[in-house]
């Protein structure tokens, strides 16, 4: 297929100082499979509007290919119109009859383009909207962030669509996806753009490796720098030592010296100070090797967390327990588990089964309830036992709440501000961010904030409620490494498989 070039690409929001992008250039194959990975805040989504033409940049991005992009804006006037209504706007290219046959290859009953887009789950509107956009021919498809808020199922279903098509530019921080379906790397590094063939676990490992290297280098460097200042020093103090002999000398002691030795140390001298700049180049040579070398180190902080202890050993139980809004069609029944100090479990199950109704129902037994709980029929059968004076620490969905700059939250929410602001550096939240509205981050920005307030907030447990979604793959790494560690005692919903497989010490399934 095409080719797309990209040209020393330059770009930067209104009113800001830094440029997001700065004379980039690279070269990808629309045929390719791409995963487009990065940190929160480095670009991603930037990069997928301005191949959009949504905004107005310097340099030139080429190629014969058109764009579409996923996901399609749906208005509050839109959830009333029918998939096949929305399908005409989003995609007029296009007939029904292709349209049809990607949702069958999704697994979707053809039924759901002719519903409400309202009566459809977040996982239904997610294949709907694929479905659209893979339904024409010799376009570079952009895809942002498609299982965010999926269940285990609809993820699936989802990779295992997106393995078998190919042209497109897929953004996502969840490693099992993208080791499953992408060919290609772009990756948006500290200082520069790279492209690689591969997936991206084996990107991982030969960025291991390149870090490893760089590292190594970096040290030989600092060696031979610090050997060169040693001689540098030493001829100078000499070059300093044999000039103060040019002038005067006793001849009785120095028998062998006579006014004309005055030039010969002198060109002595001159020589021991060329040596001098000899060395001084060769570390500047050194030196900027040097600074080359780390530029792109991801290097991770490691984060702490201070658990409270709890006198008991039990923190919840739940025993025949079930939830409903409406008294004839219960969410579950007969749910029993019980939360042990040190246990991290994860409630599975598929979208609307109950998993954060399972969290308001334990909020509302300490009379507390989430800010956005509006659901206040909520029936709870069986038993639920949370134990006295349980200190939560909670992290929700959604990041709407989020207002103001960062140190006007940390005042508003109680937090010791010095310590929430480190944290979020640690969290590779960039200085330049503290000025700005938080209303005005990245969603992966925001959920930094909620997880940082959620980390320095002293808790007997933890409870997160999908605290990975839009988080940077770096960034979730770091996090498993500081549950690993610290081993506080954690109620989940997450549906990241990866993080799963490694965190999670009991799995209740609904």
């Amino acid at each position: 297929m095409a080719q797309l070039q990209v040209n020393d690409l330059t770009f930067s929001y209104e009113g800001s100082s830094d440029n997001v992008f700065e004379n980039v250039n690279f070269s990808i194959d629309t045929s390719w499979k791409i995963g487009l990975i990065g940190r929160n805040g480095k670009g991603k989504t930037t990069l997928l509007n301005l191949f959009m033409g949504r905004y107005e940049y310097t340099g030139s991005i080429s190629g014969s290919t058109a764009f579409d992009c996923f996901p399609y804006p749906v208005s509050e006037s839109d959830l009333e119109k029918t998939g096949e209504e929305l399908a005409s706007v989003w995609k007029p290219c296009v007939e029904m009859w292709q349209i049809l046959i990607q949702m069958n290859q999704i697994h979707m009953d053809p039924e759901c383009l002719y519903r409400p887009f309202k009566t459809l789950s977040f996982g239904e509107r997610t294949r709907v909207m694929l479905a659209v956009l893979f339904a024409a021919d010799d376009e570079m498809l952009l895809i942002d962030e498609p299982t965010n808020h999926l269940d285990a199922d609809a993820r699936a279903i989802v990779k295992e669509y997106l393995a078998s098509k190919k042209g497109f530019i897929l953004v996502s921080h969840d490693r099992d996806l993208l080791d499953a379906v992408v060919d290609h790397v772009l990756v948006l590094n500290r200082k520069t753009i790279e492209i690689q063939a591969g997936n991206f676990s084996s990107w991982q490992e030969n960025k291991e490796r390149s870090d490893a290297f760089a590292i190594a280098e970096n040290e030989k460097h600092l060696k031979e720098i610090g050997k060169l200042k040693a001689a540098a020093d030493r001829s100078n103090r000499w070059a300093i030592k044999n000039e103060n002999t040019k002038i005067g000398f006793d001849p009785i002691k120095e028998t062998d010296r006579n006014i004309s030795t005055r030039a010969y140390i002198g060109a002595k001298t001159k020589k021991m100070q060329a040596r001098v700049k000899s060395y001084e180049k060769r570390m500047d040579r050194e030196i900027e090797e040097k600074e080359g070398l780390l530029q792109d180190i991801e290097t991770v902080t490691d984060l702490k967390i201070n658990p409270m202890k709890y006198h008991k050993d039990t923190l919840i139980e739940a025993r025949d327990l079930g939830l409903s809004y409406d008294p004839g069609m219960p969410l579950f029944s007969d749910l029993t588990f019980k939360i042990c100090q040190g246990e991290r479990v994860f409630l599975s199950g598929p979208n609307g089964c109950g998993k954060t109704s399972i969290i308001k129902a334990i909020l509302r037994e300490l009379g507390d309830k989430l800010p956005d709980d509006k659901d206040s029929d909520l029936t709870v059968s069986g038993e639920l036992m949370v134990a006295s004076g349980l200190k939560i620490s909670y992290i929700n969905q959604d990041t709407s709440c989020l207002k103001g700059t960062l140190k006007k939250y940390a005042r508003g929410t109680g937090l010791d501000e010095s310590l929430f602001l480190a944290v979020l550096r640690m969290l590779d939240l960039e200085r330049e961010q503290f000025a700005k509205d938080i209303s005005d981050f990245s969603e992966g920005q925001k959920k930094k904030v909620l997880i940082a307030t959620s980390l320095i907030t002293p808790a007997h447990l933890y409870i997160w409620d999908e605290p990975l979604n839009y988080i940077d793959v770096f960034s979730r790494m770091q996090i498993e490494k500081l549950i690993l560690e610290y081993k506080p005692t954690m109620l989940l919903v997450e549906h990241d498989v990866r993080f799963k497989e490694k965190v999670a010490t009991t799995v209740i399934t609904m």
